[in-house]
C-alpha cells in the first residue's frame, strides 16, 4: 500500500519539477519547441504545472492527515 502512495506522490512531483524547469528556462530566455518561441507562454505553462503538482501533493498530504485524525 505504501508503494502505491509513493507512486501517487512521485508523478505530481515530477510534473512540478518540470514546471520549475520551464519557468527557469523562460526566465533565462531558452524556449522549448512546444511553446512556439514564446517565452511568456512557456512561463505561464510552467507556472500552471508547478502549482498543479504542488497543489496535488499538498492536497494528498492534507487528506491523509485528516483521515488519520492528525488534523481537524
Amino acid at each position: 500500500m505504501r508503494s502505491i502512495a509513493l507512486f501517487i506522490i512521485i508523478i505530481p512531483g515530477v510534473i512540478a519539477a518540470y514546471g520549475m524547469i520551464l519557468m527557469r528556462d523562460a526566465f533565462f530566455g531558452q524556449v522549448a519547441a512546444i511553446f512556439f518561441n514564446n517565452v511568456f507562454l512557456q512561463f505561464i505553462g510552467g507556472l500552471i504545472l508547478f502549482i498543479g503538482g504542488l497543489g496535488f501533493i499538498g492536497g494528498f498530504i492534507v487528506y491523509r492527515d485528516k483521515k488519520r485524525g492528525k488534523r481537524s
